[in-house]
C-alpha cells in the first residue's frame, strides 16, 4: 500500500499528470487554479517534461493541439473565463479528433464574476462550448482523491476515443487539502500512433491533422462518424455514485462539492424517516441516463442541487423524460449551501414543512 500524502486538489491533479505520462503542460496563471502550473512549473523539468506559461490562454490552447498531434499526453489548465478564452481551439482539438486533458476548476461567473468555487460551466462542459457538433468526455471530482484519480482516467479516456477529455472541478475541490494516495509513476514509453504527426523520416505515408472539410459531405460524414464513436461512450463509460438508493423513495442529485454537501443532507433526511438516497454522476458527459431513468420508475421525485443558476437539472429531466417533479436547490455567484438548505428542498419534495 502507497503512502499518503497531504495535497491540494489542484497539486494532486498536478502531480497525477507527470504520474500518468504528461510531459507537456502549457497554461496561463488564473485563481483558482493557480497552484496547477505553479506545480508544474516546479515539477516538470525535473522529469524531462515541458512546462511554457504562454502569453495568453488563446496561446497556450494552440500549443496543446500542436503537442496533441504528435500522440503525446498534453495538458492546460485554466478556470471559468480562461476556459471560455480556449473554446475555439478546443472544437479545433475536438474536430481534428485528438486526445488531450483540459482542467477548469470553476470559479462564479459570468464575466469575470469572482474567483471563489462554482459549478456555472456545466454547459458549457457538457453541450460543446465551443462551435459545432462535438462532445467531450467530463469527469467531475468531488474529493482531492478523485482529482489525482479522474486525472488519470481522463488521460486514459482520451487515449482511448482519441477526443479531449475534461476534469470539471470546482474552487473548493481545487484548494481543500487532503491525503491521497499516488499512482505509482508510469515508464514514459512512446509508442507512435498510426495517425500523429511525427515527421515521417521519408519511412511511411504523411499524416495530416486537420479539422478543415471543404466539402459539406465529407464533413457530414466526419460528424456521423465521431457521434457513432459519442454513442459507444455514452453506452460504455457512463459513471456514478449511488448512495442509499435500495430502498428510496426520493433521489438527491448532485456532483463535486455540492455531492459532499447533500450526503450529509441526506443522512440527516434519513434520521427524520425520509427515504432518500442520492446519485451522484461522474461522468457529466456522458451524463448518467440510464441510472437515472431507473431512478424514476421508483422514486417520487428528485432534488438537482448545484452550485449555479440550475443547469445539470434539465440533464435530469431529460433523463427521467419528466416523468417526476425536479425540484432546484442551489446557490451562485460562489456560495456553497448547507446540508440544511438541501435538507429543507428533501422536506420540500416530500410534502413536509422547511424548519
Amino acid at each position: 500500500m502507497a503512502n499518503k500524502v497531504l495535497m491540494k486538489g489542484n497539486e494532486a491533479i498536478a502531480e497525477a499528470a507527470i504520474r500518468a505520462g504528461c510531459r507537456h503542460y502549457f497554461g496561463y496563471p488564473i485563481t483558482p487554479q493557480t497552484e496547477v502550473a505553479a506545480y508544474m512549473a516546479k515539477r516538470m523539468p525535473k522529469v524531462g517534461g515541458t512546462f511554457l506559461q504562454a502569453e495568453s490562454e488563446v496561446a497556450a490552447i494552440n500549443m496543446v493541439y500542436g503537442v496533441a498531434s504528435t500522440g503525446r499526453r498534453v495538458m492546460t489548465s485554466s478556470s471559468s473565463p480562461g476556459i471560455s478564452l480556449k473554446q475555439e481551439g478546443i472544437s479545433y482539438i475536438a474536430g481534428s479528433d485528438l486526445p488531450c486533458l483540459v482542467v477548469n476548476v470553476q470559479r462564479g461567473g459570468p464575466g469575470l464574476g469572482g474567483i471563489q468555487p462554482s459549478q456555472s460551466d456545466y454547459f458549457q462542459a457538457t453541450k460543446g462550448g465551443g462551435h459545432g457538433d462535438y462532445h467531450l468526455i467530463v469527469l467531475a471530482p468531488s474529493s482531492v482523491q478523485e482529482m489525482a484519480d479522474m486525472t488519470t482516467l481522463a488521460f486514459e479516456l482520451a487515449d482511448k476515443y482519441r477526443m479531449p477529455a475534461m476534469l470539471l472541478a470546482d474552487g473548493t475541490i481545487g484548494q481543500m487539502m487532503e491525503p491521497v494516495e499516488l499512482a505509482e509513476p508510469e515508464e514514459v514509453v512512446f509508442t507512435e500512433k498510426d495517425w500523429a504527426v511525427t515527421g515521417t523520416k521519408m519511412q511511411r505515408k504523411h499524416h495530416i491533422v486537420n479539422s478543415l472539410y471543404l466539402n459539406p459531405e465529407v464533413l457530414e460524414q466526419k460528424n456521423m462518424e465521431r457521434f457513432a464513436r459519442y454513442a459507444e461512450i455514452e453506452k460504455e463509460e457512463a459513471r456514478y455514485e449511488s448512495f442509499l438508493m435500495e430502498d428510496a423513495e426520493y433521489c438527491v442529485v448532485a456532483f463535486g462539492i455540492a455531492a459532499r454537501v447533500s450526503k450529509n443532507a441526506v443522512v440527516a433526511a434519513r434520521k427524520e424517516g425520509i427515504k432518500v438516497g442520492l446519485i451522484r454522476p461522474i461522468t457529466l458527459w456522458p451524463f448518467p441516463k440510464e441510472v437515472m431513468a431507473k431512478a424514476a420508475d421508483r422514486v417520487k421525485g428528485f432534488v438537482s442541487v448545484e452550485l449555479s443558476m440550475g443547469q445539470m437539472i434539465e440533464d435530469v429531466k431529460l433523463s427521467i423524460e419528466c416523468r417526476r417533479p425536479v425540484l432546484l436547490c442551489n446557490r451562485t455567484g460562489g456560495m456553497i449551501m448547507s446540508p440544511d438548505e438541501v435538507l429543507n428542498s428533501i422536506r420540500a419534495l416530500c410534502g413536509g414543512e422547511a424548519k
